[in-house]
C-alpha cells in the first residue's frame, strides 16, 4: 500500500486535479476527515482539499482565518523535518484563547490536525496537513511516522504542483517551461529529452555526452542521480531523490530534485521516465538551514545533526542536547553522509556550514 501511496502522490506532480482524491487516501490512512494542501508564492495563495472539508476550508480562505492562522507560521518557526500535531507547539491553555480554534474550528468539530511546511530557497511556501474530527483527539504518533514516511515524497511533488500553480499543464514544453527552473525531462537510461531554463549558471553543473546523456559535473551528486535514476522503480520508499550539487570550490549551488513519471502523467510525457529539477541556492553562503529544508529526504533527526554539526557542535553534544545515546547520531551522521554524498564528517560540516574544506582539513 505505500509503493502505491507514493506512486499516486507523484503522479500528481503534473495532474494537480488527483489532489483531493490523494488527500482523502492519506487522510484515510491516518484516520483523518481530509487534508489539505496550501501554496504560497509571490502572495499568490493555491490551495486544494478533499471534498469532505472543502466548504470548511473555502470559508477559512475566503473568511480571512487563513492569514490570520498561527499553526503555519509555527511550522515554519519550528523548522521540523517532520509533521507536528498543536500539542508540539501550543499548551492547551493557548489553545482555549486562541480564537481561530474557538470560532472556527471547535465549531466546525476541526481542529485537531498534522501538518509540515516547506520553505523552498524558490520562493515556495508549502502546508501539507490533515485534519482530523476534534471528538477523536490528536493523531497517534503510528500516524505521524507513517506521514513522516510519505513526507519527502510529498515535498517534491507539492514543490512542482506548486510551480504549476495547482493548474494541469496542455503538454510536456509547456509544464516545463512553467516550472521556471533548470528542468530536464530525462529517460530510463538519463538522456535528456527535453530540457527548459538551462541558462549558462545551471549548464555549468551538466556535462553532456552522445546521444544527449547527461551527468552532473559533481561526482558526488552524479553517483546519486545514477544510483537513483537505476532504482527509482525498484523502492520507491528507500531512493534518496534531493540532494545537494555542489561548484568546483565545493559549496552547494543547487538541491536536485528526482520527480518520477508516474500513472497518467505518462500521457503529458510519453515514454520519458523521471523529471529532474534544479532548484537554485541563490547566494554565496546559504545558511544551513535553508540547505537542510531544501534536503526532503532528511528525517527530522538527521536534520538535527546536520544542523548541530553546521553549528559546530561535536556528535557527544549533539546526542546530549537531543538526549540520545552516541550510537544513535552515528548512525544518524552515516544517514546525512548517505544522503548528501559526503564520505566524511569533515564533508558534511563543509557542505552544511559552507566553509572551505581545505582551510578546515588545514593543519593548526
Amino acid at each position: 500500500m505505500q509503493a502505491d501511496t507514493i506512486d499516486r502522490i507523484y503522479e500528481a506532480s503534473f495532474i494537480p486535479e488527483l489532489w483531493p482524491s490523494i488527500l482523502d487516501e492519506i487522510a484515510a490512512q491516518t484516520e483523518a476527515r481530509g487534508g489539505l494542501l496550501f501554496t504560497v508564492r509571490d502572495r499568490i495563495l493555491n490551495w486544494t482539499s478533499s471534498d469532505d472539508i472543502e466548504d470548511d476550508f473555502h470559508s477559512y480562505v475566503t473568511g480571512g482565518w487563513f492569514s490570520r492562522c498561527g499553526r503555519k507560521l509555527c511550522m515554519f518557526k519550528k523548522a521540523h523535518s517532520s509533521f507536528m500535531i498543536e500539542n508540539d507547539y501550543w499548551t492547551e491553555e493557548e489553545f482555549q484563547s486562541n480564537e481561530i480554534y474557538q470560532k472556527f474550528f471547535r465549531p466546525r468539530d476541526l481542529g485537531c490536525s498534522a501538518g509540515t511546511g516547506f520553505q523552498v530557497p524558490t520562493g515556495d511556501n508549502i502546508v501539507f496537513s490533515v485534519e482530523r474530527s476534534h471528538r477523536h483527539g490528536p493523531l497517534e504518533r503510528k500516524h505521524i511516522h507513517h506521514l513522516n514516511s510519505l513526507r519527502p515524497h510529498i515535498a517534491r511533488s507539492a514543490l512542482v504542483s506548486a510551480r504549476l500553480g495547482l493548474k494541469a499543464a496542455q503538454g510536456a514544453s509547456e509544464a516545463l517551461n512553467k516550472i521556471g527552473l533548470p528542468t530536464l525531462l530525462l529517460n530510463s537510461e538519463g538522456h535528456v529529452v527535453e530540457s527548459s531554463h538551462l541558462d549558462d549558471t545551471a549548464s555549468e553543473y551538466i556535462i553532456w555526452g552522445a546521444n544527449n546523456r547527461m551527468a552532473l559535473s559533481d561526482k558526488k551528486a552524479n553517483n546519486l542521480l545514477v544510483t537513483a535514476l537505476e532504482t527509482l522503480s525498484l523502492h520507491p520508499e528507500k531512493v534518496i531523490r534531493s540532494f545537494p550539487i555542489r561548484g568546483q570550490d565545493g559549496q552547494p549551488s543547487y538541491v536536485g530534485h528526482i520527480i518520477p513519471i508516474s500513472r497518467s502523467a505518462h500521457d503529458l510525457f510519453a515514454h520519458s521516465y523521471a523529471v529532474f529539477v534544479m532548484t537554485p541556492l541563490n547566494v554565496k553562503h546559504v545558511p544551513p538551514v535553508e540547505l537542510v529544508r531544501s534536503l526532503f529526504d532528511f528525517t527530522a533527526s538527521e536534520a538535527r545533526v546536520a544542523r548541530g554539526l553546521a553549528a559546530g557542535n561535536s556528535l557527544e553534544n549533539i546526542a546530549q542536547d537531543g538526549d540520545v545515546a552516541i550510537t544513535t547520531v552515528r548512525t544518524q551522521l552515516r544517514n546525512v553522509m548517505e544522503k548528501t554524498g559526503c564520505s566524511r564528517q569533515a564533508e558534511v560540516v563543509a557542505l552544511m556550514a559552507n566553509i572551505s574544506l581545505q582551510r578546515q582539513d588545514a593543519p593548526k
